[in-house]
C-alpha cells in the first residue's frame, strides 16, 4: 500500500469518525444540555456553600474574638492604683457578665463551628462566675456532649467540679472515671484522677491515698506526680488520731 493510499485512508477515517461524531451529538443534543445544565448547577451549589461556610466561619472567629478579648481582660488588683489606658475589671463576675452574651451568641449561631463548641463551654464557665449555675450547668451539659472530644472533655470536668460543689458527688465521680477511661489532650487521666483524689480525701481517703500513689508511680516527672507527691508525703506527716 502506497503513500498517498494510506493517507486517504487516514483522512476518509477521520471524516467518518467526524461524521459519527456529529450525528451522536445531534441524536443526543437534548440530554447533553440538561446534563451540562445540571453540573453547572452542582458547581454553582458546591462554591456557593463554600463560600457561605468561609464567610460564617470568619463571623464565628471574630465574634469568639471579641467574646475572648473580654473574658482575658486583667482583674484589678486590691490595694493596685489602675494603669493608665489598661481596661480591667474589678470582678470576675463583672468580666463575665460583658463576655457572656457574646459567647452565647457564638455558640447558638454557630454551634457546628469549632468556635461554636469553645463558645458553648465557655457561656457555661461565665455563666458559672456571674453565679447563674443552673445557666451555667445547661451550657455545660450541651459542651459535654460536642462533637469535639476535646472541648467535651473539659466541660466534662468543669460539671464534675459543679457537682462536686453542689452536693451530687455520686454525679461528680462518675464523670471523673469517665475522663479517667478516656483521657484527652485537654484532660489527660492523671488531671482527672488528682480531681477524684481530692474528692476522695475527705470521703474515702484510703482511695485518696491509692489514687495518689498511682499517679505518683505513673507520671513521676510530670506536675500532676509533683502534686500527687506532695500529697502524700502530707497525709504521711498528719498525726495519726
Amino acid at each position: 500500500m502506497d503513500t498517498q493510499t494510506r493517507h486517504a485512508l487516514k483522512q476518509d477515517s477521520f471524516v467518518l469518525a467526524t461524521t459519527s461524531g456529529i450525528n451522536w451529538l445531534d441524536a443526543h443534543r437534548s440530554a447533553i444540555i440538561k446534563w451540562s445544565i445540571v453540573v453547572v448547577a452542582v458547581i454553582a451549589i458546591v462554591l456557593a456553600g463554600v463560600i457561605t461556610y468561609n464567610n460564617r466561619t470568619d463571623r464565628a472567629e471574630n465574634l469568639f474574638g471579641q467574646a475572648m478579648n473580654i473574658y482575658s481582660t486583667p482583674l484589678a488588683q486590691p490595694g493596685q492604683p489602675a494603669e493608665p489606658g489598661v481596661k480591667t475589671y474589678a470582678t470576675a463576675a463583672d468580666r463575665a457578665k460583658d463576655a457572656h452574651p457574646l459567647f452565647e451568641e457564638v455558640a447558638d449561631k454557630y454551634g457546628w463551628f469549632k468556635a461554636g463548641a469553645n463558645a458553648r463551654y465557655l457561656a457555661g464557665m461565665t455563666a458559672i462566675d456571674m453565679g447563674q449555675t443552673s445557666v451555667g450547668e445547661n451550657d455545660l451539659k450541651q459542651a459535654a456532649g460536642s462533637h469535639d472530644q476535646s472541648i467535651a472533655a473539659l466541660a466534662k470536668l468543669a460539671l464534675a467540679g459543679l457537682y462536686h460543689q453542689t452536693g451530687r458527688d455520686a454525679q461528680a465521680i462518675d464523670l471523673y472515671k469517665q475522663l479517667i477511661a478516656k483521657p484527652t489532650v485537654t484532660v489527660p487521666a492523671s488531671m482527672a484522677k488528682l480531681q477524684l483524689a481530692g474528692l476522695y480525701e475527705m470521703t474515702n481517703s484510703a482511695e485518696a491515698k491509692r489514687l495518689y500513689a498511682e499517679i505518683k508511680d505513673q507520671d513521676k516527672t510530670t506536675a500532676a506526680g509533683q502534686i500527687a507527691t506532695q500529697k502524700l508525703q502530707g497525709a504521711t506527716a498528719q498525726p495519726q488520731p
